[in-house]
């Protein structure tokens, strides 16, 4: 994150309402002397989740930009991913489920992806698979979810697939950080994904008539790394409350 730069953003913003930085402070939680300390860019003791609550006040949003050698972090993110849907992949299909891979939609005007669609001809069920490197907010997270398998059922007729019925799985990437994560969100994952990955992958191989919502952990394979060394091993996870110490890939 530019610290001047976001300063700079913070003062336009509020000027351009004909705020004072008090009026500003008061809707941010924060003192009027605070608020000049951030528009001057001096954010180095100002807690992130003030600067939030202030991008909050001013109806932007804030995120961290992390980078490191250049562009390979985000190869690194891509890699994951992609090794992941891959995995993924692999897994419908030899279970004879149709596969459909970032597959774009635009319904009453809310538009998307889904990473892994999925339709069991036999059971005539779909699968919305949502895959993340990371999980960065859960709330998010589980509205994403939510939004795409709202609209899973027009997204399926239009690809002339019968729908009676919308499984849902998470699908992310193994490793400590990201179990931490969700394990400090434990309700809200459970709630929304109450089906274990073990279990998750087994209705994958073997679908009944009634679809799950799931929680699934697999450990990228085939993954170079840009450097940084990985283990190849996939596994299904438990519930997110309790993590788990296995076999798995170093986060990033």
């Amino acid at each position: 994150m530019n610290r001047i730069r976001f300063g700079r953003s913070v003062r336009e913003l509020r000027e351009r309402r004909r705020w004072r930085q008090e009026d500003l402070g008061r809707r941010a939680g924060l003192s009027r002397s605070a608020i000049g300390r951030i528009e001057r860019g001096e954010i180095g003791r100002v807690p992130y989740d003030r600067l939030v609550s202030v991008a909050s006040a001013l109806d932007g949003v804030l995120d961290l930009d992390f980078r490191w050698r250049g562009d390979a972090m985000n190869r690194l993110i891509d890699e994951r991913h992609a090794a992941i849907v891959d995995q993924l992949v692999a897994l419908y299909r030899a279970a004879r489920w149709d596969v459909a891979v970032e597959v774009t939609f635009s319904e009453n005007g809310e538009r998307g992806s889904i990473d892994v669609f999925a339709w069991h001809p036999i059971v005539q069920i779909v699968a919305v698979n949502e895959v993340k490197a990371s999980v960065v907010e859960a709330g998010r997270t589980v509205i994403g979810v939510d939004r795409k398998s709202r609209l899973a059922p027009e997204i399926a007729k239009e690809r002339g697939w019968i729908c009676r019925g919308v499984a849902r799985f998470l699908v992310v990437a193994e490793g400590s950080t990201t179990r931490d994560r969700i394990a400090r969100h434990a309700d809200t994952f459970r709630t929304a994904f109450p089906m274990g990955g073990r279990e998750s992958l087994g209705w994958i191989r073997n679908p009944t008539s009634s679809p799950p919502s799931g929680l699934i952990f697999l450990a990228p394979r085939n993954v170079r790394g840009v450097g940084i060394r990985r283990k190849s091993r996939a596994t299904g996870a438990g519930r997110p409350a309790i993590p788990r110490t296995v076999s798995r890939t170093d986060d990033v």
